[in-house]
């Protein structure tokens, strides 16, 4: 059994294990909220700064290209998504709430444990600086939701600047360039914390699997998954062609903008009082798809 086939394994068995703690009432969707906010406040920034904190950044002009790879691939999967969903005549709070899940992918939560299963350190810490234009994809479309919905700036910026794990990537680089020393004991604690993030992510994401949004939203779940889970990854696969890329720096690429919809979308729609149900189905149906998608993509690579 190669290391993609066991990756991929290791990572359903997990979620599957969430689902069936959630089955016998050992956990509930209660409790995906309180996994969530120490998985994103605590552990994964742990685990990014001590990935950045200890890795070889010579190659940070060649890392620097790879943001770009992800957010040149959303806003131009957004925007045809966007001349799609527009032809169909939907409400403005509908057609944004598949949007937002269309153009943030799962680039930390999923892309993280993939990338590491797969490529080991050198593979997280490309993922690292993919999910960068995550967090800046995230920051647009705030803004754009605000001067759309109504909303304060003020907010939009004070959520992207009290993010935690984008503190830990600029905390990790600048103490990593300017070699300063956290102590053992500081750095022993932070790799134990970062060490619990993979497992309770795919606890959470197991526990929020809900599979009766396929009824309640199939039109647009379909809709999503085609424009997430594979033209989102094809337009990737050209810009990275272009670009030139080759081995971690192209299968990295290809693999984050193949992830399904990301939780920030969520974050998105409950913030902005889209129809946060829809945006919530598409997740949560494009995670379980993508379980079939991604080890499809991988293995051509």
């Amino acid at each position: 059994m190669n290391a993609i086939e066991i990756t991929i394994l290791s990572i359903i068995l997990m979620i599957a294990l969430g689902y069936f703690l959630k089955r016998i009432d050992f956990l509930s969707v209660k409790d995906v909220d309180s996994l969530n906010n120490i998985v994103i406040n605590i552990l994964l920034p742990c685990m990014i700064f001590s990935a950045l904190y200890t890795a070889d950044l010579s190659l940070m002009s060649s890392l620097g290209t790879l943001p770009f790879v992800i957010l040149a691939s959303s806003f131009i999967t957004g925007i045809v998504s966007y001349i799609i969903l527009k032809k169909m005549n939907l409400p403005d709070k509908t057609l944004w709430s598949v949007l937002v899940a269309i153009m943030i992918a799962n680039t930390a939560f999923m892309g993280y444990p993939v990338n590491i299963g797969i490529y080991g350190n050198e593979g997280f810490l490309r993922a690292i600086f993919c999910d960068i234009a995550t967090s800046v994809i995230f920051l647009i479309l705030s803004f754009v939701l605000v001067l759309k919905f109504g909303g304060s700036p003020k907010t939009a910026v004070k959520k992207i600047a009290l993010f935690p794990p984008l503190w830990a990537i600029i905390l990790g680089i600048l103490l990593n360039l300017a070699n300063i020393p956290i102590g053992p004991v500081l750095e022993n604690t932070i790799d134990y914390l970062g060490n619990g993030t993979i497992p309770l992510i795919m606890l959470s994401l197991g526990i929020s699997i809900d599979l009766s949004g396929i009824k309640r939203s199939k039109s647009m779940i379909i809709f999503t998954s085609i424009m997430k889970l594979a033209f989102f990854p094809l337009i990737a696969f050209f810009i990275v062609s272009w670009l030139g890329f080759v081995d971690l720096q192209f299968n990295v690429s290809i693999i984050e903008a193949a992830m399904p919809s990301g939780m920030l979308s969520l974050i998105l729609a409950i913030t902005y009082k889209l129809d946060y149900e829809l945006t919530s189905d598409c997740i949560l149906i494009d995670t379980v798809i993508s379980l079939i998608t991604l080890p499809l993509i991988i293995m051509l690579l």
